[in-house]
């Protein structure tokens, strides 16, 4: 199947090497020429506008928006939009807030262009692990790309299958695959957006129990109860076998083998903005979001003053996003 992709930095890039790998034809545009040309010496087709992109692809066509959120993606949708014809479909694979996606899809329905938005998780991971896809949009149009987004999800892989999904219940069997249509436009970021929030719950409470057992061999504490743990292996050894095992667990354990006192990271920790569109929605329906909203707080406390439990946050997010930290001021 023949897809064009603009937008070719960390994830961008590995999204149409693994479409191109699974036989896809990709045509790929990027401001910065320089890795459009080295993905063409994989198989794709660099162009040089996104005008170009539209007239080198075949009708229907499909073009994957994969930037950042805000102004300039914005301004490409709305680009593509004046040049793209019934029946082509845009899609949006970045993390731009589920409202904004209702508003466009609005916009382009009286030009008969399809709008799907695609949370995308995996990061810098995703070519070798497949990247894990909530959708949001018309069902035609997901069905009719079901083979890029097969191609992208990472499959069941080794993971046990949930024996309580077999039989007659109404449940997607694209979802163990690792992809989902979750409903009509914005769905598709409204989870990821949720997914986001539990993900920096998830961090905050790695980061501070980790800081919890650095501080155990305080001389502020009885001799007899200081406990001068070595952290690498604690995260080690909790990879195997216990509770909370988890990627981020992961992550955190090579970071802390790399380096025990993380003195690679200030502590300064961003939010790329799904955190804080996750506590909107909680206040919007009324719902209680005690820890992802303090795991919010904390990333902005995170630019005044620094802990140990910031640095655990800022390694993680090295890891899986290949996010750096802000310099220092």
């Amino acid at each position: 199947m023949q897809i064009g992709v603009i937008g070719l930095g960390r994830m961008g890039g590995n999204i149409v090497r693994r479409l191109t790998r699974a036989g896809h034809s990709c045509v790929v545009y990027d401001a910065d020429p320089a890795p459009g040309a080295a993905l063409a010496k994989d198989g794709a087709t660099a162009v040089t506008s996104v005008p170009a992109m539209v007239e080198a692809l075949a009708a229907p066509r499909t073009v994957w928006v994969m930037l950042p959120a805000g102004k300039i993606t914005e301004e490409t949708i709305k680009q593509l939009a004046g040049l793209m014809k019934p029946g082509d479909v845009i899609i949006d694979g970045g993390n731009t807030n589920f409202k904004d996606d209702v508003r466009r899809a609005r916009e382009l329905a009286p030009k008969g262009i399809k709008y799907l938005d695609v949370g995308t998780s995996g990061g810098v991971w995703g070519l070798q692990r497949g990247y894990c896809l909530m959708i949001g949009g018309d069902a035609d149009a997901v069905k009719r790309l079901d083979p890029i987004f097969s191609a992208l999800a990472p499959g069941v892989g080794s993971i046990e299958r949930t024996k309580e999904r077999e039989g007659e219940k109404q449940l997607d069997p694209r979802a163990e695959q690792g992809y989902l249509h979750a409903g009509p436009v914005g769905a598709g970021h409204f989870v990821k957006m949720i997914h986001n929030g539990i993900e920096y719950g998830m961090m905050q409470a790695f980061a501070e129990g980790f800081d919890i057992m650095r501080h155990r061999a305080s001389e502020k504490l009885p001799a007899d109860e200081r406990y001068d743990l070595n952290l690498a292996d604690v995260a080690e050894v909790w990879r195997r076998g216990s509770v909370v095992t988890s990627w981020l667990l992961d992550l955190t354990a090579s970071a802390l083998a790399k380096n025990e006192q993380l003195e690679g990271f200030s502590g300064h920790v961003e939010d790329s903005g799904e955190g804080r569109w996750t506590i909107e929605a909680a206040i919007e329906e009324a719902v209680p979001a005690d820890v992802l909203a303090a795991s919010l707080f904390v990333r902005f406390r995170s630019r005044q003053q620094h802990t140990f439990a910031e640095k655990v946050l800022s390694a993680m997010r090295l890891g899986f996003g290949g996010h750096v930290e802000a310099p220092k001021k």
